[in-house]
């Protein structure tokens, strides 16, 4: 009984000891990596600054020809605020960019519509962090699009899909074609232009339901949340995406 309790003993003495030590690596970890997400935060935001002070030479001339058409995706309650959208379509006017698709999934941005419009009209100077960076654009083209756009899209486009392939006295299976797709979709009239840069701003890294068929060659980038958009975030992305050479396959 004693030799017993003995090992009882030691074996408890080592299962207290190894969760103790698992306890520490654990800890141990967690600061390391709690450290480093916190340097390369210090990073992001030095660098954001040099970007909006122009301190960084490498982002000043942008091709902006690259990017013909642009695309922003917001989760629906950030795209409630709309001085903030507002502000962000000031930052790409001020850039160049000239063609804006803007998203959310319920639809917030189109019934918002009318006063995002008046109030880019009424501002003539773009104002970025507190510093002027040049007049907007005479003219800003701009695009509403949220989820419920889809569905009738989907639903015409099946329909057409199914009266030219499936309705006909053909025999066999018809082998339906990327390029069967788009010619259902433009027959529907919901083909839309392609963004060459789609930018999220959202808690989420994905497209929250923007039209699949129209960001088939697009470059997708997390944004972060709208409330916490930089400037020099946005530079950077666009500074990005104007140096990749994207091959596109068959």
């Amino acid at each position: 009984m004693d030799l017993g309790n003995e090992v009882q003993k030691i074996l408890t003495w080592t299962s207290v000891c190894g969760n103790f030590g698992l306890h520490l690596v654990w800890l141990f970890l967690h600061l390391i990596i709690n450290v480093w997400y916190s340097v390369l935060g210090i990073a992001r935001k030095v660098e954001n600054t040099l970007i909006s002070s122009g301190l960084l030479k490498s982002y000043h001339a942008i091709n902006i020809s690259k990017v013909r058409y642009l695309a922003v995706v917001i989760e629906s309650e950030e795209a409630r605020q709309t001085s903030k959208v507002l502000e962000l379509l000031h930052w790409l006017a001020s850039i160049g960019i000239k063609s804006i698709c803007l998203y959310d999934r319920e639809g917030v941005l189109k019934k918002s519509q009318e006063a995002i419009i008046e109030g880019l009209n009424k501002s003539q100077e773009s104002i970025i962090e507190g510093s002027d960076r040049g007049t907007l654009p005479e003219h800003v083209d701009l695009e509403f699009v949220s989820f419920a756009d889809s569905k009738p899209a989907v639903a015409k486009a099946a329909n057409f899909l199914f009266v030219k392939h499936y309705a006909s006295t053909k025999p066999g299976k018809p082998n339906i074609t990327e390029s069967d797709m788009s010619e259902a979709l433009q027959a529907a009239g919901y083909e839309g232009r392609e963004p060459d840069l789609l930018l999220v701003y959202g808690p989420v890294r994905c497209h929250m339901g923007f039209p699949a068929w129209r960001i088939r060659y697009t470059e997708i980038v997390h944004m972060g949340p709208l409330k916490s958009m930089k400037f020099g975030s946005l530079i950077k992305a666009i500074h990005k995406f104007t140096k990749v050479h994207q091959n596109y396959g068959q």
